[in-house]
């Protein structure tokens, strides 16, 4: 349950100012700001949201002139998106994501059984319903929190960031991989990278999904059909020899494709 309604601005009826918004027909309301915007930015919006917790937040839209000019990239890393640990890069380095979703599943199980077991409407539902949407809330800010972090320093690194173009939707639906892609959050992900990069004049360049990163040796470029094989997480390249892991070549090869993308 979300309830949330959104006006617009006009003749200066919405103002933020001094840890305060003001909103039509309620008046001034202090606000917890999380970052301080221009005086050249315009306010134009504003969507004020309750969640089911009973926290309520304003998501304020500004209008500004983005003068940010696109730099040649110096530097690339290509990500490969990983079920369990959100990403291997190039470099084989691995995100850790430490799966908040998982480590909360034992504890959300037993609320939600419990408020399963009340009176719906009752005064004891209500406060057990608003238990499970605080843990649920927690998880999220968790994982978001984690993302906002991750993305910032890879964007601080990079002048250039090259990912698979995945359909997360459709991987979401799977049976054996919708807990892994609802839990770390890769769609979220890729959404600060880009909107992170964007504001420095870097790139988020997308790969098609159909790329053969994975079987591909990034060494002498064999294209390996065993490895269509998702078990398979360490191979040999049969032309040149080389040892991989899966990943970490799948990281490379999408970093190279990237590069020839944008310097071509």
């Amino acid at each position: 349950r979300k309830n949330s309604y959104s006006t617009v601005c006009v003749n200066q009826n919405i103002l933020l100012s001094e840890g305060y918004l003001k909103l039509p027909k309620i008046g001034q309301v202090k606000v917890k700001q999380h970052r301080e915007m221009p005086e050249s930015y315009v306010l134009k919006s504003v969507t004020v949201s309750q969640s089911p917790s009973g926290k309520y937040h304003a998501s304020i839209s500004f209008e500004y002139e983005n003068q940010v000019p696109e730099r040649k990239p110096h530097t690339f890393l290509g990500l490969d998106f990983s079920m369990h640990g959100l990403y291997k890069d190039s470099e084989g380095n691995e995100a850790e994501y430490p799966k908040y979703h998982r480590q909360a599943e034992k504890k959300l199980k037993r609320e939600q059984r419990k408020l399963s077991h009340m009176q719906k409407g009752s005064r004891n539902w209500e406060k057990q319903r608003i238990k499970v949407a605080k843990l649920h809330e927690k998880v999220a800010n968790q994982r978001k929190d984690f993302l906002h972090k991750r993305s910032r320093e890879i964007v601080n690194a990079y002048d250039c960031v090259c990912i698979e173009d995945l359909d997360m939707k459709a991987m979401a639906r799977s049976l054996h991989f919708g807990k892994s892609v609802h839990d770390n959050g890769w769609g979220m992900f890729t959404t600060f990278l880009k909107y992170k990069l964007e504001e420095e004049g870097k790139q988020l360049i997308r790969i098609d999904k159909w790329f053969p990163s994975s079987q591909t040796c990034s060494v002498c470029g064999y294209k390996n059909p065993e490895t269509k094989d998702l078990g398979m997480r360490e191979w040999d390249c049969p032309n040149c020899k080389s040892h991989h892991d899966r990943d970490l070549n799948a990281a490379i090869n999408i970093r190279k494709e990237g590069m020839r993308i944008v310097l071509a």
